[in-house]
């Protein structure tokens, strides 16, 4: 459905909200302005609606976490299911027959499916937890510590995501607090050669990669990028780590953002899109590789108090059943073909170039295009939309995959109306 405004944007029930929250939160995490943010109270399919009852499409798929739409009956079931049964267990000590269905369905989907034999799994409860499982599990297996990352991905922010490698927006407030164990190289083609010298000193166990970059601009890389990375770990010994937790789970139009190149991964780590909406994330490798870390003696050297909860296995269980349909993929590559053509027929000079796969799209955007401004103007007509990119010069597309093709043009025309209002017509 398209946005239906009743009150001002923000209106007076988020405006208070806001207040409240000012005085209570430190005031580094949310960002609060004249126009942002509004404060959500409930949501169904593309639809987003606040404290003050406005209706808004969401273009951002919260994070990209609704791809399969806000308030998925499926997965609202399979949550209420579990909850009114067994609400929390012990994930390490007594866990749920769900987190061991949910690892059966893993490596089904995963390693088995690319035949190279059974995936095992460590679980986490946000995408960071799975980076930072995966890099630890490349230490034990290759006994090396360094890790090489590429310029403008963004893995997460705990300390170990930080220490390999990630925006300076992040790191460099706490540079003085981490190790040096990473090696920032060029994105695509272009980190090839350094990335084989590096390898070539025999220090590096790790090679962390976005097969697409998300909040470093929506950048697919040449198409022999990801297949040399492949080669490289093989001969150098280093193991391959796709973070996936925003590309994985059809969000390209694959069911996984490397299988557009033929790739496997050694680990994969998957999050967001996994449960549709309950922190839970999942570090997947291949056996032999993940059978580096020692048998638990009854006490696990990885672990947090809600590892494997019963409720975000059962929704995961539930949102892989529906991303596992084959059609799912295709119709996220038609849909985004649409989204596409419609982003590139924008007539107005702030408008750039088309870039991404799948409904995981990035117009750019001039210089002269506050990024910021544009999305507290969004907002104001009922649209919610991020930017991204270095320096937020990509305005970022990850709508839950039922977007229509009205909310498609709603979209495109209001763009075409805001950036004509800037530069007027380019005809």
């Amino acid at each position: 459905m398209l946005p239906e405004l009743r009150t001002p944007i923000p209106g007076p029930a988020s405006r208070a909200l806001a207040e409240r929250l000012r005085a209570h939160e430190s005031h580094n995490v949310t960002y609060l302005s004249d126009g942002f943010p509004v404060f959500w109270e409930r949501a169904a399919g593309t639809n987003v609606w606040d404290a003050d009852g406005n209706r808004f499409l969401d273009l951002t798929g919260a994070f990209a976490v609704a791809s399969l739409g806000h308030s998925n009956p499926a997965l609202v079931e399979a949550l209420a299911g579990q909850a009114s049964t067994l609400l929390h267990g012990m994930g390490d000590v007594h866990p749920s027959e769900a987190k061991v269905r949910l690892c059966e369905r893993l490596s089904e989907l995963t390693f088995e499916r690319w035949g190279a034999g059974t995936g095992k799994t460590v679980l986490g409860c946000s995408g960071f937890e799975a980076v930072e499982a995966a890099l630890k599990t490349a230490h034990l297996a290759s006994g090396r510590t360094g890790v090489v990352t590429f310029e403008n991905s963004y893995h997460g922010t705990g300390y170990g995501t930080l220490a390999a490698g990630a925006m300076p927006r992040f790191r460099t407030p706490f540079a003085r607090q981490l190790a040096e164990i990473g090696e920032v190289l060029p994105f695509g083609n272009a980190g090839l050669d350094p990335l084989r010298s590096t390898l070539s000193r025999g220090e590096t166990g790790a090679v962390l990669v976005e097969p697409v970059l998300g909040r470093g601009g929506k950048t697919v890389p040449e198409p022999d990028f990801l297949p040399s990375l492949r080669s490289l770990c093989d001969e150098f010994g280093a193991v391959l780590i796709a973070d996936e937790i925003y590309t994985g789970l059809n969000r390209t139009g694959r069911l996984f953002a490397c299988e557009h190149w033929g790739v496997a991964p050694d680990i994969i780590c998957l999050g967001k899109a996994l449960t549709g909406g309950f922190p839970l994330s999942a570090c997947v490798g291949r056996a032999p590789l993940m059978d580096a870390w020692p048998v638990s003696d009854g006490e696990a050297i990885h672990t947090s108090t809600f590892l494997g909860h019963p409720a975000g296995c059962a929704m995961a269980l539930a949102a892989l059943e529906q991303h596992a349909d084959p059609e799912v993929a295709a119709g996220v590559a038609a849909t985004g073909e649409r989204l596409r053509a419609a982003l590139s027929g924008l007539d107005a000079p702030g408008a750039g170039d088309v870039r991404g796969l799948g409904l995981m799209l990035g117009l750019e955007l001039s210089g002269d295009v506050d990024s910021g401004a544009l999305a507290a103007a969004a907002l104001g007509a009922g649209i919610i939309v991020l930017a991204d990119g270095p320096g937020g010069g990509v305005l970022a597309f990850a709508p839950p995959f039922g977007i229509s093709d009205e909310e498609i043009r709603f979209t495109a025309g209001w763009l075409q109306e805001y950036l004509t209002s800037l530069f007027g017509s380019s005809s």
